[in-house]
């Protein structure tokens, strides 16, 4: 009889009830974990950069909230609150699947129920797996964290930009997210 880990696969994890209520589920490295579902204040902040951001991407790429992703194929499935993934990927991405690896941008905006642990470990996952960038927001600071592959973490602040190298060119006024 073949060892079996007891880590539910992403095809497991897809058979499983769709959730309601005040949770829904991720994948995470095997494990079905809940999330808590975000409040008003999130939502209208993940608006807003898509808003903002679709400007910028033109054809390029799609900006999408709430977007699922397979950061690692068999055992990880996740949702950022904001992604951006080039065209290309975006046409080649299996419509019976999720994208496999991780957006080019992802954005994660902070609630009340993440932990530093969770999100650091989110933004080293999607690092080591096809992002480019990482940005974390955090509305009450009217900050944006955005971190690269090559290890660099930048901070920007209330009257700062954020460049848009991932669109080419631009750049992003950070209080033109929280307004």
């Amino acid at each position: 009889m073949a060892a079996t880990t007891g880590l539910m696969t992403v095809e497991q994890f897809r058979q499983m009830p769709e959730d309601g209520g005040a949770v829904y589920h991720e994948l995470r490295h095997g494990e079905v974990v809940p999330v808590t579902r975000p409040k008003f204040k999130h939502h209208r902040i993940q608006r807003k950069l898509r808003q903002l951001l679709e400007v910028h991407a033109g054809e390029q790429g799609i900006v999408e909230t709430e977007f699922a992703f397979r950061a690692l194929p068999e055992y990880e499935l996740r949702v950022a609150d904001v992604a951006y993934v080039r065209r290309a990927r975006w046409e080649q991405i299996d419509p019976e699947d999720n994208l496999h690896g991780a957006p080019d941008l992802v954005i994660e905006v902070l609630s009340p129920s993440n932990t530093a642990a969770e999100i650091n470990e989110k933004e080293k996952l999607c690092l080591e797996n096809g992002a480019k960038e990482f940005w974390v927001l955090d509305a009450d600071l009217r900050q944006v964290k955005v971190s690269t592959p090559d290890g660099i973490t930048t901070t920007y602040r209330s009257g700062q930009e954020i460049p848009l190298r991932l669109f080419g060119a631009g750049a992003l006024k950070v209080d033109d997210i929280f307004d």
